[in-house]
């Protein structure tokens, strides 16, 4: 019939379309014709066939390099929202015979000693000025108090031993962040009204928090840098302004060394009108910026908020930091597969600044 005619030229023309793309891949030429497929598919619905074909090819039979230095600003986020993306929609598209129980409460993260690395968040509407974004009633600045309550390797002291797993650096590492447990650290930190909702500062927040946390000024400079799914075009394209917070960070430290920080995934849930809990996924790049030729080392990090407003100048919350290895990084990721090696639990005091 005419409409299978369509459908078909239609899925014809979306397999061009991704041979284009593991073509480009294949042969390790990542050029414009790349970036421009990979973003469009991370944006668009292909048909079911073509999903599932792209989620197989991208996932088992290539690797893309994530990031060849602090400059990486385009490519890498589109490529994974196409990956989970594509993964996501042909997996349930394709057994509609299995009923996927509801995602677990984000909350629950809290209480488990086995956590999992979140797959990487697939691409929104908001494409272009995607971020998390917190509850209203976290809007303005705010005087936290943000103490360490206790501290866990869950597959053992080898797993934080740094990139090669040693076990004395491990003891020495886990014995000093022992030593700050019950320790209250006074910061403050900033969230920000847009079009799409709340967001962190994250240029005032990320130097409150290092200054903060390293018991004096360290930072030089935070700045924002553009990437596919969050960048000041796309953001003051579709109503935001320059005041409105990106994803990607470049922190700027007063000693030779620098920090590029992406956003890989992302989530909220609210609980009621006065609690909401959320995550977020950070891989972090830090490399030193003198003649020192030590490769950058590469981290992820997820951090789980908890925050219950108590009145409207008054939140209380909990953090959890739970450190992954990475296989850029890490001898030993392949063991850890994808579980958290290590947990720090935090509770927060916030009281109204402004």
């Amino acid at each position: 019939s005419t409409a299978v005619k369509v459908a078909c030229e239609h899925i014809d023309n979306e397999l061009q379309q991704f041979l284009t793309l593991f073509s480009c891949i294949t042969k390790g030429s990542y050029s414009q014709e790349f970036y421009s497929v990979s973003s469009m598919m991370a944006r668009r619905k292909f048909s079911r066939v073509v999903q599932l074909l792209a989620s197989v090819s991208l996932l088992f039979l290539v690797e893309v390099p994530l990031a060849d230095s602090l400059s990486v600003s385009i490519g890498r986020r589109d490529m994974l929202r196409a990956i989970g993306s594509a993964t996501a929609v042909s997996t349930a598209s394709l057994t509609p015979s299995f009923a996927f129980a509801a995602a677990p409460s984000i909350a629950t993260k809290f209480n488990k000693e086995t956590l999992t690395i979140p797959a990487p968040s697939a691409a929104t509407e908001l494409n272009g000025a995607d971020n998390l974004y917190f509850p209203s009633f976290l809007a303005g600045e705010w005087q936290v108090t943000q103490t360490l309550i206790d501290t866990a390797t869950p597959l053992g002291l080898r797993f934080v031993g740094g990139p090669n797993g040693v076990e004395q650096i491990a003891k020495e590492t886990m014995a000093e962040a022992r030593k700050n447990i019950g320790k209250p650290v006074s910061l403050r930190l900033r969230y920000i009204p847009t079009k799409w909702g709340i967001a962190e500062d994250r240029l005032f927040n990320t130097k409150e928090r290092l200054d903060a946390f390293a018991g004096k000024p360290v930072v030089a400079n935070v700045e924002y840098a553009n990437v596919g799914g969050s960048n000041r075009p796309s953001v003051l394209a579709m109503g935001g302004t320059e005041q409105d917070p990106l994803q990607t960070t470049v922190t700027r430290f007063k000693g030779p060394a620098a920090q590029k920080t992406f956003v890989v995934s992302h989530g909220a849930e609210t609980l009621s009108d006065m609690e909401w809990s959320g995550y977020e996924l950070d891989r972090s790049i830090f490399a030193l910026t003198n003649q020192n030729t030590a490769p950058p080392l590469t981290t992820d990090s997820e951090l789980i908020w908890y925050f219950e407003q108590k009145d409207k100048d008054h939140v209380q919350g909990k953090l959890r930091i739970a450190g992954y290895l990475n296989p850029q990084s890490d001898t030993l990721y392949f063991e850890a597969r994808n579980r958290a090696v290590s947990l720090q639990d935090y509770t927060l005091d916030m009281k109204r600044i402004s």
